[in-house]
């Protein structure tokens, strides 16, 4: 597929005689003769796992994987676990497995997959993420030979039913610190499964209140006195009848604000003993007599090092947000594209995406799950190069880990935030359950704390930001002084604007000109790493002054925490405009890679807007660029009107996966119907006359 459209001389916007570029812009839009190429755009949305993820989306139409909105809890779990029945006689689970007991080993493949599910019934996608993405996956990754070939049939088969228990009551993030303990007993070779206090219990574990009968249990591992930290343990639950084993108990978790299809729980084990072989032991070992060894002799390292294999649940929960969003943002862009409402200059009632603020509460979302789809493909491939064994080395491991946490953050709240606004744009049908919204929103709602809350993971990814400012920190003292006055000229040149004497110079007092400017790729890039490097900066700076009072920079990193996250914010914001950009670089010229470029124009404009405070008042931009921000937004907002249902036709979603009434033509119908009722009663002279108002 080619893209052969004309490309225009420039994209430079024309303003009006005022210099303003969206003056006079109309409210349809311009650039009606844009035709993108759908199919060209569509291959690279659906990025290198293209066949799996279409696999995926055949599935998706069958009304059996269908949430029926309203049903009641039992119901609905008793549904889903039928669905996941149906996953497996699909072929569809067992992508990543070992090739010896039916897998493909496709890693990037099973995720692209997974995460298309969403479009049928999040509960189902969360419970096959629970059974393959975290019980077996943990078996998987953090056992050995022998617990692959004791444990992983059942698992792939679905004849075990399983949890992921790591969360405990009374330590969520803090995963380090939970209290269940795995004792081992080398008069037995077992270990001995307990949870000492109400607090320690594990709770909500996906699959624990009804369907478990096995669970991969996290538990500080003790043998001969000595703990060693937090360990995985596969530890039987059930017996065939659905009755807790001795020593387990468990409570139903009960209803939930989403997710209702799936039957989270609380566990809680009274000295369960299990094989000493059950421990998988592909990072720590215990032998027979209970002496303890591990591949890796640091605890912290092996910790992280465990936990660092499991990151494909932050992954894929990425992966699902963006696709909601494309479900949701089709709703309610098609819906505005179709309802009309108040009259226009010729007497006819408009429809809502003609209306400027309508396009603006929609639009810039569009332009941003563009973005989160670029980013998240890149992710993918990133979780590919280091499971596959390609590139499995600890800085690619490192990145793998950063990336996930800041776009699973970043796409999850936008999710909630993009879900809500179509929600609201398509006003009392948006509150019908028929029309999905509000069940997207609510089932998508603890995406923001799955596998890592959000803020928490964001703390991550600032440190990480840190740790790499240390490392180019200068070690020396000559340099050191070098480099501390070299960040005191910066600070001169945000207060004494020095910056924005050049700007105001280049502009001219045009904003045509300062626009010319925004619109250069190298002009957003700096203005968006120039924020990321000066946020991290100024909080090294800060610690560094602790030097080696511990106490003391413990103190100012708390104090700090705030700053920190906004700066791993504006990091996850980088990342996405780069592998946007990345992505246009390999479309060729014409009227797509042209539409990109507008649509990444407008994302990186739509966050220097929302931080305009900080590039104001650190001297980054000039009050007119400031004002040309917003200006060029509106105009490439109203550019990117016309096109929208092409866009929209690029997620390549049939009406079986959008399932939305008032998006498959039921609006269209009504407005038809009230259209032509209305034009036959005019030609019939049956219209009442409208009353005439005195003027005043």
């Amino acid at each position: 597929m080619v893209d052969t459209a004309p490309v225009p001389s420039t994209n430079t916007p024309k303003a009006d005689a005022s210099g303003d570029p969206a003056a006079g812009t109309p409210a349809g839009g311009t650039d009606t003769g844009v035709r993108i190429d759908v199919d060209l755009l569509a291959e690279h949305l659906l990025g290198r796992w293209a066949e799996d993820r279409r696999a995926s989306r055949r599935l998706a139409l069958d009304p059996a994987m269908h949430k029926i909105e309203g049903m009641p809890s039992a119901e609905h779990r008793a549904r889903t676990l039928d669905q996941l029945r149906l996953l497996v006689e699909a072929g569809a689970i067992q992508r990543p497995y070992p090739e010896e007991i039916g897998g493909q080993s496709n890693h990037g493949g099973n995720l692209a997959a997974f995460e298309e599910l969403a479009t049928a019934d999040p509960s189902m996608q969360i419970k096959a993420g629970v059974q393959w993405g975290l019980f077996g996956s943990a078996v998987h990754h953090l056992g050995t030979e022998r617990n692959h070939r004791e444990f992983l049939p059942g698992i792939v088969s679905f004849d075990v039913p399983g949890c992921f228990a790591m969360t405990e009551t009374g330590h969520g993030s803090d995963v380090q610190s939970i209290a269940t303990t795995a004792t081992y007993d080398p008069a037995t070779e077992e270990f001995e499964i307990h949870t000492p206090f109400r607090g320690a219990w594990k709770d909500y574990i996906g699959n624990a209140a009804l369907h478990g009968k096995a669970a991969v249990v996290f538990a500080k591992l003790v043998t001969h006195g000595v703990d060693h930290g937090v360990h995985a343990f596969y530890v039987p639950l059930r017996d065939d009848e659905g009755a807790f084993l001795p020593g387990v108990g468990g409570e139903d978790d009960g209803y939930k604000g989403g997710l209702n299809g799936v039957d989270n729980g609380r566990l809680h084990f009274d000295h369960v003993r299990v094989p000493r072989t059950n421990l998988l032991n592909r990072y720590g070992d215990v032998a027979e007599d209970g002496t303890y060894s591990s591949p890796i002799a640091s605890p912290g390292r092996r910790f992280f090092t465990m936990l660092g294999t499991l990151v494909q649940g932050r992954v894929s929960l990425d992966g699902a947000a963006v696709v909601a969003q494309k479900i949701g943002l089709q709703i309610a862009l098609t819906y505005a594209a179709q309802r009309r409402q108040f009259p226009t200059g010729d007497g006819t009632e408009g429809v809502l995406l003609d209306y400027g603020r309508h396009q603006r509460r929609l639009v810039p979302r569009l332009a941003t799950v563009f973005a989160q789809s670029f980013a998240h493909e890149k992710l993918l491939r990133t979780f590919d190069d280091v499971f596959s064994g390609r590139e499995d080395t600890p800085q690619r491991r490192e990145d793998l880990e950063t990336q996930a946490a800041a776009f699973k953050s970043m796409s999850t709240w936008s999710a909630l935030d993009t879900l809500q606004e179509c929600r609201e744009a398509c006003g009392g049908a948006g509150f019908l359950a028929e029309n999905r919204l509000t069940g997207l929103r609510a089932d998508l709602d603890v995406y923001v704390t799955f596998e890592g809350d959000n803020t928490v993971l964001l703390q991550l990814v600032g440190k990480r930001l840190l740790t790499d400012f240390r490392a180019k920190a200068p070690k020396d003292t000559a340099s050191t002084a070098k480099f501390v006055a070299s960040q005191a000229a910066t600070k001169l040149a945000d207060a004494t604007g020095i910056r924005r004497i050049g700007q105001a110079v280049a502009d001219r007092g045009s904003l045509a000109a300062s626009v010319t400017d925004l619109q250069d790729a190298k002009t957003q890039h700096d203005l968006l790493a120039g924020r990321v490097d000066t946020m991290v900066t100024e909080i090294g700076m800060r610690l560094a002054s602790a030097g080696k009072d511990r106490a003391r920079g413990a103190l100012l990193l708390n104090r700090s925490q705030h700053e920190l996250i906004e700066a791993a914010k504006a990091h996850a914001e980088l990342m996405q405009w780069e592998a946007f950009t990345e992505a246009i670089d390999e479309v060729p010229e014409g009227d797509t890679r042209r539409v990109l470029v507008w649509l990444r124009d407008l994302f990186a404009l739509g966050l220097l807007e929302q931080h305009l405070d900080w590039y104001l008042m650190h001297g980054r931009i000039t009050a007119q660029r400031a004002r040309a921000v917003s200006a060029y937004i509106d105009r490439l907002v109203a550019r990117v009107r016309p096109i929208v249902p092409q866009l929209l036709d690029s997620f390549g979603y049939e009406p079986g996966h959008v399932r939305a009434p008032i998006a498959l033509g039921a609006e269209q119908a009504r407005q038809d119907e009230a259209r032509a009722w209305f034009a036959a009663e005019a030609a019939a002279g049956r219209l009442p006359e409208q009353e005439k108002k005195p003027r005043p």
